[in-house]
């Protein structure tokens, strides 16, 4: 009986009927006709509720529903969640469907409206965007089902907690591999670098087809063949690259809803997929007050898994970061010559040049790439008409910060340190350039 009433809903068209019949009631006062007629239908709204009831109660199963959500989600994407239904009445039913979302959404407002024939079977879906990583878990998915008569709704309950985990974006990850693989790169904004001079390897001798640099005309197998032959030529490989994340409280901003370091996880997974493709070995080191992780560079494939892992579990803390204890570590752990990918964040240009010490003398035996980030919530106050004195206040201190980001790049240049000033939604595309960019020059 405790069941029942648990699962038993009045349905909102319940309190038009009663309404209704109250309005009659109080017309009958003034048309006494009315009286009798209003409790004549009380007692056939008593019948129709009994008999929804009944039927709506009389199959125990009647309903089923069931979550199909992926073991892992893709952290800042959109993910697909969907929920198979299946009416088992042996008529045509209203439902109301409400699932229990993980708390990390906010979503308190969920719920999708839908008639379903007799034996229908039918699959609603619909996107989450996480924006922190971590275990989510999946609440009860809840049926409300009303038959024609739409008085009651008997509530169905399925699917107990399911935990699901937000990994780093793998689906971004394998939009770059997609086109890396079929070489439109361009297409998404990756530039297209001319080639200076052959600082590749010799790969084969192949056919000229129109479009191959003439320079690498093959003249002695030409005369063999009789047509014109060329070599051809593939970038340097097994060359070790490293990104590098800064976990300090300057990681902790947000834009979009998600914080520069999860745009920097991203980023990493992103361009450690793509170098992997390009045969060069992969690795990551994260630092705060201390070096946290160091995964080793290796062109093997399953490292890209050792690394998600790893970016799946790091977080920022509120310490400043120690750049001199991360050259201590570069000194001592990196021996070979590599190309490493720094992301962190300067919002002064006094804190880089606390900094820049470290970065020159990181700078001097490898290939040292600093990221850091525009803020993009002051591009508003730059752009707008300053109409009073408040806002040529705001609009002067704005430009002021976007121009030391500015000097920032000058700075580092003129200190043969490589620097990339990035929007955090531009970031794994500019970082990606860059890389492809020192491929094409024959820098690594």
């Amino acid at each position: 009986m405790i069941q029942f009433f648990k699962s038993l809903y009045v349905h909102n068209r319940f309190f038009i009927y009663i309404s209704a019949i109250s309005a009659l009631f109080l017309l009958s006062f003034w048309i006494p006709a009315l009286y009798a007629a209003t409790w004549m239908l009380v007692w056939l709204f008593v019948i129709v509720m009994c008999i929804d009831v009944l039927i709506l109660y009389r199959f125990k199963n009647g309903f089923s529903a069931k979550r199909i959500v992926s073991e892992k989600l893709s952290n800042s994407d959109d993910n697909e969640v969907a929920i198979t239904l299946e009416n088992k009445y042996p008529f045509q039913v209203f439902i109301s469907l409400i699932d229990e979302l993980p708390v990390q959404f906010q979503e308190r407002g969920f719920e999708h409206a839908m008639s379903l024939k007799p034996g229908e079977k039918s699959t609603y879906t619909y996107d989450v965007r996480p924006v922190e990583r971590g275990e989510y878990t999946f609440g009860k998915v809840n049926v409300f089902v009303s038959s024609f008569l739409q008085m009651f709704s008997k509530r169905y309950s399925f699917s107990a907690e399911e935990s699901v985990k937000v990994y780093p974006s793998y689906i971004q990850m394998k939009k770059y591999e997609f086109l890396a693989m079929h070489n439109n790169l361009t297409e998404f904004g990756m530039k297209k670098i001319r080639r200076i001079g052959h600082t590749m390897e010799f790969e084969q001798i192949k056919n000229y087809i129109p479009g191959d640099d003439v320079r690498t005309i093959n003249w002695k197998a030409t005369a063999k063949r009789a047509e014109l032959m060329v070599n051809q030529y593939q970038d340097e490989k097994s060359q070790p690259i490293y990104s590098i994340i800064d976990l300090g409280r300057v990681m902790k901003m947000s834009f979009e809803g998600l914080k520069l370091l999860d745009y920097a996880i991203n980023s990493t997974l992103a361009f450690s997929n793509i170098a992997l493709l390009k045969n060069d070995k992969a690795g990551m080191l994260t630092f705060s007050r201390k070096v946290e992780k160091i995964v080793a560079a290796s062109n093997k494939k399953t490292n890209l898994s050792v690394i998600n892992e790893e970016l799946y579990n790091i977080t920022t803390d509120f310490s400043d970061a120690n750049f001199a204890l991360l050259y201590a570590n570069i000194k001592r752990k990196i021996n070979q010559r590599s190309l490493l990918i720094l992301y962190t964040n300067f919002e002064h240009i006094s804190a880089l040049k606390r900094q820049l010490p470290y970065l020159k003398a990181i700078a001097k035996k490898h290939l040292l790439v600093t990221v850091f980030f525009e803020n993009t919530e002051l591009d508003t106050l730059i752009t707008e008409n300053a109409e009073d004195l408040q806002s040529v206040y705001h609009k002067t201190i704005a430009e002021k910060y976007a121009y030391e980001k500015r000097l920032m790049i000058k700075e580092l240049e003129k200190n043969a340190v490589h620097a990339i000033l990035t929007k955090p939604q531009h970031l794994s595309v500019n970082v990606i350039n860059k890389y492809l960019e020192f491929k094409a020059k024959g820098m690594i």
